[in-house]
């Protein structure tokens, strides 16, 4: 069964969108209750010298190769919600399904939130207000999160089901 701040989500967006659009994929159940049983150390996904631009263009097109969402998790190792959002993410269960819907770029966004910016511009996002902020991405370039993408910033105060629950919200 979804949260109720899920399943309110769905009917939202269903009633903007039309209902025959709104098909998320089943999430995964995910094998833990709490974020104090992921596995450490927790994850350190963002290399702050990497090529972000690269990174992202060979992201999209593996996405568009595979028919497949393309996920851009702006953060950095600083970041304790970024990387619970990596520990769940890295659960058996919650990767099976991350690899069969999404490929996912980490994109090392400073500790001050101004690095990289032009990649959420491109998706007319101006400016970032929290870490991990996702931009869930489709196979025509459309961002499918535009208003949500800092909903994750506060991951610390979601269950790990929670977490699955947003990402699979977003699956065809």
């Amino acid at each position: 069964m979804k949260p109720a701040w899920a399943a309110a989500l769905a009917l939202g967006l269903a009633a903007m969108m039309g209902a025959a659009e709104v098909r998320a994929a089943p999430a995964p159940r995910v094998s833990i209750a709490s974020l104090k049983e992921l596995p450490t150390p927790l994850p350190l996904p963002y290399d702050p010298t990497a090529d972000a631009r690269a990174q992202l263009a060979a992201a999209q097109a593996q996405a568009r190769a595979q028919h497949k969402l393309l996920l851009i998790d702006l953060g950095g190792d600083w970041c304790a919600d970024c990387r619970l959002l990596a520990g769940v993410m890295n659960l058996p269960e919650v990767r099976r399904f991350i690899d069969a819907h999404y490929v996912v770029v980490a994109i090392d966004a400073g500790r001050r939130m101004d690095r990289n910016l032009d990649i959420p511009a491109r998706y007319g996002i101006k400016r970032i207000v929290g870490v991990p902020s996702i931009l869930v991405v489709d196979g025509a370039g459309r961002l499918l999160d535009g208003g949500h993408i800092a909903a994750l910033a506060d991951a610390r105060s979601m269950t790990p089901q929670a977490l699955a629950d947003w990402l699979a919200h977003w699956t065809p």
